[in-house]
């Protein structure tokens, strides 16, 4: 019974997901910090409007509290864009510089007789049925 829930939290993918859990709740205190200490502080300077959480109108003695919806849309705009500028655009330049370096996969090879590429895989050439190597 213990064995195949070993071997169930062993395997790599739920090990990479619990690693990625704790790491992104890590990070989103971070990314909320600096969203909450830093950016918004900075749009609120700009628009001289820190905070819409006041913004309501009134249908029937029905309060609507917009500002609040409008608060949460500001907040997760700011925290989309610093997730984009500082995380996700970095790790692409940086994939990309990896990539170069890594040498490309050899997926074919070149017939001795008739010099055409066939799989890697391929006992003869597809073109002049030759035996391949």
């Amino acid at each position: 019974m213990f064995k195949g829930f070993r071997q169930f939290i062993l395997r790599g993918n739920a090990v990479d997901l619990a690693v990625g859990v704790v790491i992104g709740a890590g990070f989103s205190g971070v990314v909320n910090a600096l969203v909450k200490d830093l950016i918004t502080p900075l749009v609120a300077a700009i628009f001289q409007k820190p905070d819409f959480s006041g913004l309501y109108f009134t249908v029937n003695y029905s309060r609507f509290l917009y500002g609040d919806f409008i608060n949460a849309v500001i907040s997760f705009l700011l925290i989309a864009l610093v997730v984009y500028y500082l995380v996700i655009t970095p790790m692409n330049v940086f994939m990309a510089k990896l990539k170069k370096w890594q040498p490309e996969e050899v997926t074919s090879k070149t017939c001795p007789e008739c010099f055409s590429e066939v799989p890697l895989a391929a006992k003869r050439c597809k073109f002049c049925t030759q035996p391949l190597p």
